[in-house]
């Protein structure tokens, strides 16, 4: 085995360069929408194999795993390899498919949420394996699925069903040089009301739910202002994101009026907390609302479907645990400067790993968090290099060297 120094690592993140900006080239062009990712998980197969992974597996879910080493402590690099999808084509200068590279910047759909993650773990992964045949630690390389319709699920699926329990979790979503140790926790909630059909030219003969609903919207509204805030994550929030209602026909009394809710978990709440608070307003109460937690039940591009509650709690690595330190000795080492330490404002598969499994997770990823989801999406080359180095060479500092 060959010294391990910051200076060979970043040597060789440098040597893989042009590899990983072509492989997040070609996973960009391979368009692979939450639910659709059979290609993508093909194609990583094929390429976990040349980069030098131990051994290539695919679970029933359709999450693609690579390993490498067979002792010591346990690490798991994610990414997740779903996208969401392109919007309004109109907004977009380029192909959102094209993968293009244009002033050091790789271009397309998932670019930068989070095909480059992939892009640096690949590049990690060719120099780990070139590294030694006896590594000190074990680590997996995974590919993630469905993570953009249902955070997190894959990660139950593996940590569940597959067996595997990481010591550590590295998401490699984009933290835009930062160290990332958590973010709030979100459900998706379902204020139903009832009322009685009749015929809109009498409406007084029936009980519209759309009426008795709207004092519901209203005091979501307030209550908003009202929620727990944190100094770190940032406040609670709750938004009506959509109505939905049900009539015989248009000129009809609606029977059934529903509210749906985008409601963000900071410290110290919880799903019950949160609907708990919704019970106790005086005007759910009136209209005799129903409040559930919808399920989501779609099947992986597998066909697996993997049922769970569309409430994901909220996770937060403790600012002074050793992953954090391990997290600023590495970029130390490596960069010549100690990283900011923050959070996300999005959602990650961290509430699977940390927030239910109870992994110690933590975030360093290429890209920027205001990329994902935008129209012309991009991300720096220069991303691509700096996590592979931090990929390769963090192990490194876990095991004491």
């Amino acid at each position: 085995m060959s010294k391990i120094t910051p200076e060979n690592i970043r040597e060789k993140a440098e040597k893989y360069r042009d590899y990983a900006t072509r492989a997040l080239s070609e996973l960009i062009r391979i368009r692979s929408f939450s639910g659709q990712e059979e290609e993508i998980v093909n194609f990583l197969q094929r390429e976990f194999a040349a980069c030098g992974a131990g051994e290539v597996t695919v679970d029933n879910f359709g999450n693609v795993l690579a390993r490498l080493g067979n002792r010591g402590p346990v690490i798991a690099f994610d990414a997740h390899i779903d996208t969401v999808d392109i919007g309004q084509p109109e907004r977009w200068s380029f192909d959102p498919f094209c993968g293009d590279i244009r002033d050091g910047r790789v271009l397309g759909r998932g670019a930068a949420d989070q095909k480059a993650g992939m892009a640096s773990m690949l590049a990690a992964l060719k120099i780990l394996s070139e590294s030694s045949t006896d590594l000190p630690f074990t680590l997996f390389f995974v590919g993630s699925v469905l993570e953009e319709d249902c955070d997190g699920l894959c990660w139950q699926y593996i940590v569940n069903e597959d067996k595997i329990v990481p010591d550590i979790v590295i998401l490699t979503e984009p933290t835009g040089g930062k160290i990332n140790r958590g973010h709030r926790g979100r459900m998706e909630i379902e204020i139903m009301v009832s009322g009685v059909a009749c015929h809109g030219s009498a409406p007084e003969r029936g009980q519209n739910a759309i009426y008795r609903l709207a004092p519901i919207i209203k005091a979501v509204e307030n209550l908003n202002g009202n929620l727990a805030d944190d100094p770190f994550l940032g406040k609670g929030t709750v938004a009506a994101t959509r109505i939905r209602s049900n009539a015989p026909s248009l000129n009809a009394v609606a029977d059934l009026a529903c509210l749906y809710l985008d409601r963000r978990l900071t410290r110290g709440e919880t799903p019950m907390s949160a609907r708990a608070e919704l019970e106790a307003l005086m005007e759910v109460q009136q209209a005799g609302a129903r409040i559930e937690i919808p399920v989501f039940e779609k099947p992986s591009w597998r066909g697996t479907t993997y049922p769970t509650s569309k409430s994901y709690p909220t996770w937060l690595l403790p600012e002074n645990h050793h992953l954090i330190d391990y997290a600023g000795r590495c970029h130390q080492r490596l960069f010549g400067s100690m990283p900011l330490v923050d959070k996300w404002i999005f959602s990650t598969n961290g509430v699977a790993t940390m927030g239910l499994a109870n992994i110690p997770t933590f975030g360093f990823g290429p890209g920027n968090e205001e990329m994902a989801h935008a129209a012309d999406e991009s991300v720096a080359v220069d991303d691509l290099v700096r996590c592979a180095a931090f990929y390769a060479y963090f192990p490194w500092i876990v095991v004491g060297q």
